[in-house]
């Protein structure tokens, strides 16, 4: 089997243009159609000018990353029979511009969450972080969520209050914008007022109806994919485990199983992100690999270094809990996987570094330096791991 290369952009007003990406070694972009509202249907226009200025660069587009799930279809309310609809109509127009790869996610009102966009390493780096107190703070003493204190210990509860006394009206609003303003590649971002009905949509859903609204989700567009050849991979939650009352369905090695055996199709697979999944030491990543590696569509190689208490930060690739080194040498050797198989993959994150830290523009975690290092680190240690098994 054999890697891609590749490296998320999100389009035009991406501060890092197609020819630096070039410039990095990457192959393949993973990008979206981001002024498109979740929802609303990817015309073949929109696609086909979005992949005429990645191709004008010499460059490939090899995942859509993502095609938005609309939260009626989450929540299996409202219009969702619509929103599916107009989902299938947006992978058949892929398809027929011949882009056969789509991740996306089911996480609810929130993508991937942080508390510090900025948390200084001992180098001198920053690097993105989830502290599991900032959290509870704002969830207990800013968003005063009413069932809050039941996620959490006593002694959590009593470290979030000294830490909110602790905290400056800027500092709370810092700390606010963070959680709820939006990530590259999530939401757009709510205020306060709109955060908490958002989140009361879903007081009467939890993990297994949730899980039962993918399911359904899922028997709609997998024939879709079949029909189009489109490999579908579903992204992990980040953080994997449940955050603000939300529930999580896609977190650990039994809900792949289970989502995978929803229905058995091999267009019906997964984004295996390291990251994601190494920020719970319940997961063993190399096992996970193994185990699924013949519906891995998609791989995000990043690494985290995790506490005790489920705070945890953006590690250096090579670096930290999620055994990259592993998790490729267990893929490199599956033998689920054909000779002549390929799988795209990305240096997911970066550290914030060197003449990027003064500056503000850019996305959180998507520096230029701090992923073509990643990028570096991976393809060098692909290089070391295929040499060790060269016959001779």
């Amino acid at each position: 089997m054999n890697f891609e290369y590749t490296w998320r952009w999100f389009g035009p007003q991406d501060p890092i243009s197609l020819e630096q990406i070039l410039q990095t070694g990457a192959t393949g972009i993973v990008s979206s159609l981001h002024h498109i509202p979740p929802g609303e249907v990817w015309s073949v226009e929109e696609i086909r000018k979005h992949k005429k200025l990645i191709e004008e660069a010499g460059l490939r587009w090899s995942v859509v990353e993502s095609v938005p799930v609309h939260e009626d279809i989450k929540k299996g309310q409202g219009d969702y029979s619509k929103h599916i609809s107009n989902y299938n109509i947006s992978l058949e127009n892929l398809a027929l511009c011949d882009i056969r790869r789509v991740c996306y996610n089911f996480m609810p009102v929130l993508d991937w969450t942080r508390t510090d966009l900025n948390y200084k390493l001992a180098n001198g780096v920053t690097a993105l972080r989830f502290d599991i107190i900032a959290l509870a703070t704002f969830d207990l003493f800013i968003l005063n969520r009413k069932s809050a204190p039941d996620s959490y210990s006593e002694q959590q509860i009593c470290s979030a209050e000294s830490y909110f006394k602790s905290l400056s009206k800027s500092q709370k609003n810092k700390l606010t914008k963070t959680i709820i303003a939006g990530l590259p590649g999530g939401h757009d971002g709510y205020g306060l007022s709109q955060f908490r009905q958002s989140l009361n949509q879903y007081k009467d859903i939890d993990a297994a109806a949730l899980k039962n609204n993918l399911k359904n989700f899922l028997n709609e567009i997998i024939p879709v994919a079949e029909k189009n050849k489109l490999m579908m991979c579903i992204h992990p939650d980040d953080p994997p485990f449940p955050i603000l009352g939300l529930p999580r369905v896609v977190s650990s090695s039994d809900d792949i199983s289970e989502i995978l055996g929803f229905i058995k199709s091999p267009n019906n697979g997964i984004t295996f992100c390291t990251g994601s999944f190494g920020a719970s030491g319940e997961n063993n990543l190399v096992e996970m690999a193994e185990q699924f590696a013949d519906r891995i569509h998609f791989l995000h190689l990043r690494s985290v270094k995790r506490e005790e208490d489920g705070t945890f930060h953006e590690a250096g690739h090579l670096e930290g809990n999620s055994i990259i080194a592993g998790v490729m040498n267990t893929i490199i050797s599956s033998k689920k996987l054909p000779e002549d198989h390929v799988i795209p993959v990305r240096p997911d994150h970066g550290h914030k570094m060197l003449f990027e830290l003064n500056s503000d523009k850019g996305n959180p975690g998507y520096s230029l330096i701090g992923r073509m290092k990643g990028l570096s680190e991976l393809k060098a240690l692909e290089a070391g791991l295929r040499y060790t098994k060269m016959p001779g």
